[in-house]
Parts: structure tokens; sequence; C-alpha cells
């Protein structure tokens, strides 16, 4: 299951993306906005996503789109258990779910604004299809970050 959310300035994009999800069969649920609101506030979204990928099975991703990226990484990131990558191209993409096992994309308008839709698209499917590499220092340091998040900060 893919979770999508955006704010109002990565609504259009949003909208795009799950179009594609759906063209290419991806279980994928917008959960919102589901219309455009200049007044509108990221970090409602931003927590509903990353809620909802914490309470879905093993393997839930989300996608968040807002106008940098950054207010919604800095947000679903206060979610316990959210690795969420804001990410600019294919390679950070990659190395979001090699590395760190990232469960959250996180694009920015600009970011899209500044490619065409098909490359978007490429960074989409590289972070849904790339797996953790699994690798002991991955692993090591991810687990710091948990224990640190659990209050136990001199690991």
């Amino acid at each position: 299951m893919v979770y999508l959310a955006a704010d109002h300035r990565g609504f259009e994009i949003k909208e795009k993306i799950e179009s594609y999800l759906k063209e290419k069969a991806i279980e994928s649920k917008d959960i919102g906005p589901y219309e455009y609101n200049k007044e509108d506030d990221y970090p409602d979204f931003a927590f509903l996503l990353g809620d909802s990928v914490i309470k879905g099975k093993e393997g839930t991703k989300g996608i968040l789109i807002c106008g940098t990226g950054i207010g919604m990484s800095i947000a679903v990131n206060k979610v316990k258990g959210i690795r969420a990558a804001k990410t600019d191209n294919v390679e950070e993409a990659r190395m979001s779910r090699e590395h760190e096992d990232a469960n959250v994309l996180i694009l920015g308008y600009t970011t899209c604004y500044h490619h065409d839709l098909d490359y978007v698209k490429q960074i989409v499917d590289v972070f849904l299809n790339t797996e953790f590499t699994k690798e002991e220092r991955h692993i090591r340091r991810l687990r710091k970050i948990e224990e640190y998040e659990n209050g136990n900060p001199n690991t």
C-alpha cells in the first residue's frame, strides 16, 4: 500500500502521481486533500500520512508533496517510526531506500517543477521498487536512531 498526501502546493502533482500508480496497478490511497485549498496546513496531512504508514502492514509506504518538501519532511519525521526522505533525484530515492530503509518519499513542488513528469515518475518508481540492503552498517545506524527515538539517547 502507498499512501499519498499533499498540501495545496503539491495538490496537482499528487493527483498525477495517484493516476500513475493506478495505471501501474499499484495499490494506493489518497488521504488528502481531495480538492485545492490554498489555506490548508501541511502538518495535518503529514501527520495523517505518517500515522497511516505506521499502522499499515509491513512494506507500507507514503508519498508527500509540498512546496519545498522541507515542511512535510520536518512534520512527518515527528511521527514515531517514520523515516522520511526528501529527495530531489533518482539517486537520492535509491539511496534513501537502500541505506535508510525510508518509508516515506517527500517531493517538493520546486523539484517537480524543474523536472518533467516522467522524471518524477522515475523517482517514484525507484523509491517504491528499491529494497533495503540490510547491510550491518545500515542496520546498526537505524538501530541507533530508533533507540534515540525511544528515549535511550546514550547508545
